[in-house]
């Protein structure tokens, strides 16, 4: 048993209660098939499925485009500013039965929009949820909005135009969607444009891009944070520099291994970024697809690994350390952890 337990069953009741952030997030990844369902019928749509077991067994994937695939036509269900309410409450109250005191969560206007569906519906919907949960459990969040990056730049810039009257609502802009053919290079504008507005800066790169895509996020869009980041690993120069740089990784471990980026979670390389000394958290991304959410996440590379206590609480720390919150909230965070573990 690792380091600071006695027995699994004790790492998992410490796990369950620990006090953490979420940082990798889609929110329309979290729409459970349950709720799909509830929501076609809702809106009268057509949905390729007859039942719960269906979708379930769709979610078979071998790469990340078959995932997104799948996960475009099951966010066609969204239609009005209830709906994205709907969804994003049934994350939050997931979220505080994991111990999630914060989230920064990301969503896909343009997979909306392109389907008539106002950017303000979309936006109105998250944040009325997101401002309950506050209210209700104490759950603080930052909302980033995405650039889907099979799209083109002109394409970004139009829905960044599209946000501008909602800036007070979003904290940062990121790049998601197929990573492979779709460098960051290819957004360098729009991102400077962004950044210029107080945006955070943030983007997929090193899941099954190349080292040189983390390198691009960094140097030509200027990243805070980068989303997974494996492929990071296998450039020492660039493990080095984000270690030095204490450039944080949302790491998603059953994403991972849903998406073949690793064939075996004991393989998984969470445990050699700790130890190069990244800032590495661990996150859901699409709990819904790909198996669980934040604690389930946890237990599984937990397991795998057999980290230890000191392992755990070093990735809740770097979940709130990498965050977007400021220094007196990181610290008030932080704090709780340290009396959690006392």
């Amino acid at each position: 048993m690792a380091e600071g337990f006695t027995s699994a069953a004790e790492r998992t009741a410490f796990i369950a209660g620990l006090p953490k952030a979420e940082l990798h997030l889609h929110i329309e990844g979290s729409l459970e098939p349950e709720l799909m369902f509830e929501l076609a019928q809702r809106n009268g749509v057509a949905i390729p499925f007859a039942s719960v077991e269906e979708v379930r067994a769709a979610y078979a994937f071998a790469n990340l485009q078959d995932f997104l695939d799948i996960y475009y036509q099951g966010m066609g269900v969204l239609h009005t500013e209830q709906d994205f309410h709907d969804l994003t409450a049934a994350y939050l109250a997931r979220a505080h039965a994991d111990h999630v005191r914060h989230v920064e969560i990301f969503f896909d206007p343009q997979g909306h929009t392109v389907r008539g569906i106002a950017f303000g519906t979309v936006i109105a919907g998250i944040t009325r949820a997101l401002d309950e949960a506050e209210t209700r459990h104490g759950i603080t969040s930052k909302l980033i909005m995405c650039f889907l990056r099979h799209l083109s730049e002109a394409d970004a810039e139009a829905t960044l135009d599209e946000a501008l009257p909602y800036l007070d609502r979003i904290d940062g802009v990121g790049l998601d969607s197929s990573e492979v053919g779709h460098p960051p290079s290819k957004f360098q504008r729009v991102f400077a444009r962004a950044r210029s507005l107080g945006l955070k800066i943030v983007a997929h790169a090193g899941e099954e891009g190349p080292p040189a895509y983390v390198h691009e996020a960094l140097d030509l869009l200027k990243v805070d944070r980068i989303d997974h980041g494996n492929r990071s690993l296998e450039d020492p120069a660039l493990t080095r520099r984000l270690a030095a740089e204490g450039i944080c990784l949302t790491v998603c471990p059953l994403s991972n291994l849903k998406l073949c980026v690793v064939d075996d979670l004991a393989a998984h390389p969470l445990r050699v970024m700790l130890g190069a000394g990244l800032v590495a958290t661990v996150n859901s991304d699409d709990p819904s697809y790909f198996g669980g959410y934040v604690n389930a996440n946890y237990q599984a590379i937990a397991d795998a690994l057999d980290l230890s206590r000191a392992e755990l609480i070093t990735l809740a720390r770097n979940s709130f350390t990498g965050s977007f919150l400021d220094d007196e909230a990181k610290a008030r965070h932080l704090a709780a952890i340290t009396a959690y573990c006392a």
